[in-house]
């Protein structure tokens, strides 16, 4: 390949820089562009687990039954406020028809293949580049209050183990307590997931960008894409706020705000912004040392060395960037419920993101139909982090027109033309 291929990332988030990366190895010059700062998004505040165990999507036969009666509650784990919104509909119905048995595993066998590259691959990179990102090799522990709930999670850990040998290891009552000290007595159980790691994302971030920038390439925030520019079937011009700009190659890796460029694009992006927030406060005088999923809230807590972060929650409000005091207090109250110390009530900071969520829980990794020099990738929902490694990989190798390490088949932008 021509040293002097060229190529614009679009967006400054984990998948965008390690689009940028990818692409580094395989002898493009790159552009990132941001039109705030890198990382600034999603892959800020997110609770930063390198999760393998979390190969099936969220839909799931009784999925639809056993959410809908809490669906519009405020203080749910999953809370979708009512509005006149046509585009959220839409995805909804075709969330709901993902929920069967087959589809879930189809799915997740394509989950379970980005999550299993990206370990492999963030190991990879951690050795030669030497990322201080607080690392932790702990696993993940999946906590229950309700005895019924944790039995009835028996099915689903022995699918993980027959069908893509993801272990886990069953703590029954107060045996989980002995596992992690810092719980409350009186827990049912939990599961934990020893093959699963955790880091501190900004941190990762700067790693990231610093490795990035050392192989030459430009990093430019404040810079808004405006439009695309597209002739013959080319991507000719990227339109923005410090003027036109080409390249043989640009990625769309603008995560949740994906959508706004499909039309262009020839193409459907059916994401949706599932908000999530988080706490982030100096550690704990009794700090857990496993990262944690309170399963009742699905609110999850991760230790990490220079700080503690208790995030999670999902709520479809569209593109509102506001802090719900409401989801903040569901943190601090399943906190509470879960954890023998009080989290302090000054925090370092108070958060919220969007996350980019597709209904069939797979991100699109694509050429966009009518710009052939142009590949979309975003909709990771929430394992961005998990992922973006095997997708950035994905990415170059879609670009470069090489034989790609992983089937792209499920990530293709015409499933949503079925």
């Amino acid at each position: 390949m021509s040293e002097h291929r060229s190529a614009i990332v679009i967006g400054g988030g984990l998948i965008g820089c390690s689009s940028a990366w990818y692409l580094q190895q395989h002898g493009w010059h790159v552009t990132v562009l941001e039109r705030d700062r890198i990382g600034s998004g999603a892959s800020h505040g997110n609770c930063g687990f390198v999760c393998p165990s979390h190969a099936l999507p969220l839909s799931g036969p009784g999925v639809v039954t056993k959410t809908l009666p809490s669906l519009f509650k405020s203080d749910a784990a999953l809370s979708i406020p009512w509005r006149f919104d046509p585009s959220l509909w839409k995805w909804l119905f075709r969330f709901s028809r993902e929920c069967s048995t087959e589809r879930m595993l189809r799915t997740a066998v394509a989950r379970n293949a980005l999550l299993a590259s990206s370990m492999r691959l963030y190991r990879e990179f951690m050795a030669s580049e030497r990322v201080e990102c607080e690392w932790q090799d702990r696993g993940l522990l999946l906590v229950y209050k309700s005895k019924r709930d944790f039995d009835n999670y028996g099915a689903t850990a022995e699918l993980l183990q027959r069908e893509f040998s993801i272990p886990s290891t069953p703590y029954v009552g107060e045996d989980v307590q002995r596992l992690e000290s810092t719980l409350r007595t009186g827990m049912a159980g939990g599961w934990h997931f020893t093959g699963d790691a955790h880091v501190r994302p900004d941190r990762l971030m700067s790693g990231l960008r610093s490795a990035i920038e050392r192989n030459g390439a430009e990093v430019r925030e404040h810079v808004e894409v405006n439009s695309l520019r597209i002739e013959s079937n080319r991507l000719t011009a990227v339109e923005t706020s410090a003027g036109s700009m080409t390249a043989d190659l640009v990625v769309l890796a603008t995560g949740a705000e994906a959508p706004r460029f499909a039309k262009p694009l020839g193409c459907r992006i059916p994401i949706q912004p599932g908000k999530g927030y988080s706490l982030t406060m100096p550690p704990l005088r009794n700090q857990p040392r496993i990262p944690m999923i309170f399963e009742e809230h699905h609110v999850a807590v991760t230790p990490m060395d220079s700080a503690f972060r208790v995030g999670s929650t999902m709520e479809f409000t569209g593109y509102d960037r506001t802090l719900n005091r409401r989801r903040l207090a569901l943190l601090r109250r399943s906190a509470a419920e879960h954890l023998s110390e009080p989290l302090p009530e000054v925090v370092d900071e108070e958060w919220s993101g969007w996350r980019p969520m597709v209904y069939d829980g797979l991100p699109c990794i694509d050429r966009a139909p009518a710009a052939s020099n142009v590949i979309v990738a975003a909709g990771n929902g929430m394992i961005g982090l998990a992922t973006a490694p095997a997708t950035g990989k994905l990415v170059a190798e879609l670009a470069s027109e090489e034989q790609p390490h992983l089937d792209p088949a499920p990530y293709s932008l015409a499933r949503f033309l079925r």
